[in-house]
């Protein structure tokens, strides 16, 4: 598992790059720790993060890590609120403070997946830790992402040879992604599954996979302060009692430590 140096870093933006509704953000980081797919690291805009009303907010965002090569760190995001929009608003020659690469990824090539055809399964800015893991992966694997809208189906394109499905239809399938995971786990059930996305999709993965006895790992996402658990503002209940704290014990869990995805725990699509 990948450790992040002690202590943020501070790195200049290449660039930003429009994909439908979403943005992704690069970063030159050529010397920081290669994540794990499923890590996430910890960003602020240096300039205008706090201090004043319109600079809201105080508290650094946890966002998956998207792809690194080339030098650069790649993070996906989507608009939603104040630091979001703040981190959309950078520009290449801006700086960023980034603290990472923090978590537990995805577990891959072990004994209990060994013969076993991967499903990447996202929905919505959920698909980013996707795309590092697809380049990691080797053999048989199948993509199916999900979105609202055509807008941001564009952000598909993030992966290779995917499968979409829209709630409205406006593109690709027209239902949820949840649908199509089932259509491939029907025609062929000895698979394992990696999946990010909306606390409901993910709960459907999650019930889905234990139905069928299908080995699932979810990257779950939380509300966090830290990165490191001492907040625990990110907790999710455990199946058998007690929490896990999803910046340290997570983000990717294995699907049978729950007996739910709780309502929190899925990335904002």
């Amino acid at each position: 598992m990948s450790q992040a140096p002690f202590g943020r870093r501070q790195l200049t933006v290449t660039g930003i790059d429009e994909l439908g509704a979403y943005r992704v953000l690069r970063a030159a980081d050529p010397d920081g720790p290669a994540p794990d797919p499923g890590q996430f690291a910890m960003l602020a805009a240096v300039e205008r993060w706090g201090g004043a009303d319109e600079d809201r907010p105080y508290v650094p965002r946890a966002f998956s890590v998207a792809r690194q090569r080339g030098g650069e760190a790649h993070f996906l995001l989507e608009d939603v609120g104040p630091g979001t929009r703040r981190l959309c608003e950078l520009r290449a020659g801006d700086a960023l403070w980034v603290l990472g690469p923090l978590g537990r990824g995805f577990r891959v090539g072990g004994v209990d997946f060994k013969g076993r055809r991967a499903l990447l399964v996202g929905g919505g800015v959920g698909i980013a830790p996707l795309a590092i893991l697809q380049d990691t992966l080797a053999g048989d694997v199948s993509v199916l992402l999900g979105f609202r809208d055509a807008a941001r189906a564009a952000g598909a394109a993030l992966l290779r040879d995917a499968r979409v499905a829209t709630d409205d239809g406006s593109r690709g399938h027209h239902g949820l992604v949840t649908e199509l995971l089932a259509e491939e786990l029907e025609r062929d059930p000895h698979a394992v599954v990696y999946a990010c996305g909306p606390a409901p999709m993910l709960e459907g993965v999650r019930a889905m996979c234990e139905q069928r006895a299908t080995p699932a790992q979810l990257a779950l996402e939380a509300g966090m302060a830290c990165g490191f658990g001492a907040c625990y503002g990110c907790v999710v209940p455990k199946r058998g009692g007690g929490y896990l704290r999803v910046c340290v014990d997570g983000p990717v869990v294995d699907a049978a430590e729950l007996d739910h995805v709780d309502a929190h725990a899925g990335a904002r699509a």
